[in-house]
């Protein structure tokens, strides 16, 4: 099998915290993938960004750029989202209440705008320790959290650190009008060499099973993904509303991964009291890859927060993804 690897080497209630997210399947045959218009990332099909399929897997650089990471609000008062397509990877995680929240991660292009802008959390700190020195884009967060940020091996900028960097967008409230402009924080796209999350890209693993939807649960919250063969993406839909950007075009992922992990209490709590989840990220166990409009039931390892994630099959080979944005899911392993 070719591989071609990129340096993507990236409610209320205690009760209902600790809630198992239900995933619903809704398996039925799929019509082979058109090619696509577009990368699910805003550019033609063919834009070079990834090394050619026979290039080698590099070894995880000393010291690689550093791509953007921003925290997106993801409740019905912050959508649409602005620049979400622009993502190389967009992760979701559970927060408090049983809502939903992203973080995209920027490497090979920089929308002009993004948002709206929310707050950190404890587990994002971890999470993004398999890049090289990150930007994380974020508004505030707990207050004994901070300190843990600024400790942590990233850039951390928030209101007020550059100027002209974020600003409010009048066009709806607060808290979720709060946008940034990624050109002020860097000049350029750090190229995909910043992605050093272990993502391998190349042609699909053997086997597989036909699968056209999928809905990943939490409390108060949900993603759907269904397979557009005409697309040949999967068109995200939250909280069962189609997931579109403010300019009117759907979010259309080439690879969906559902990443069952423990999901714990963190230290931390909102101003409500609601306990933070803790989404541990470091550790191993199991995932499915959606691609192509089928499903493979794989394994996932991450030994040390340094390092990228490994998705391998039952055999150990390593799975590859399809070429364009990833969407990973993080849900609570039973």
């Amino acid at each position: 099998m070719g591989h071609r690897a990129r340096g993507r080497h990236a409610t209320t209630t205690a009760a209902l915290l600790a809630a198992t997210v239900t995933v619903t399947l809704a398996a039925g045959c799929a019509g082979g993938p058109r090619t696509p218009v577009d990368d699910g990332r805003g550019r033609p099909v063919g834009t070079p960004a990834l090394p050619s399929p026979n290039t080698p897997t590099p070894q995880r650089p000393a010291t690689a750029p550093a791509p953007l990471a921003v925290k997106i609000d993801n409740v019905r008062a912050a959508r649409p989202q602005t620049g979400l397509r622009a993502a190389d990877v967009v992760y979701a995680e559970q927060v408090e209440g049983g809502l939903s929240r992203l973080m995209a991660v920027f490497a090979t292009k920089l929308p002009k705008v993004v948002g709206p802008v929310r707050s950190a959390r404890e587990s994002d700190l971890e999470l993004l320790r398999q890049y090289d020195r990150p930007t994380l884009a974020f508004s505030g967060a707990q207050h004994k959290l901070l300190p843990l940020i600024g400790q942590a091996r990233l850039r951390p900028e928030q209101p007020g650190n550059v100027e002209g960097a974020f600003f409010r967008n009048s066009d709806k409230s607060a808290p979720h009008n709060l946008y940034l402009r990624p050109a002020r924080l860097m000049p350029t796209a750090p190229t995909s060499a910043a992605l050093t999350n272990g993502f391998r890209f190349g042609a699909a693993p053997d086997g597989g099973t036909p699968q056209t939807t999928r809905t990943v649960r939490y409390p108060s919250a949900s993603f759907t993904f269904d397979w557009s063969a005409e697309r040949g993406r999967w068109l995200v839909s939250t909280d069962g509303s189609p997931t579109v950007t403010s300019d009117g075009q759907r979010v259309t992922p080439a690879t969906v991964v559902v990443q069952y992990v423990k999901m714990r209490s963190s230290r931390f709590h909102d101003f409500l009291g609601n306990t933070t989840p803790y989404t541990e990220t470091v550790g191993s166990g199991t995932a499915d890859v959606l691609r192509d409009g089928r499903v493979y039931g794989v394994k996932w390892k991450r030994p040390r927060a340094a390092d990228g994630t490994d998705f391998t099959t039952a055999a150990g080979q390593p799975v590859n993804f399809a070429d364009g944005q990833v969407w990973v899911v993080f849900a609570r392993a039973s």
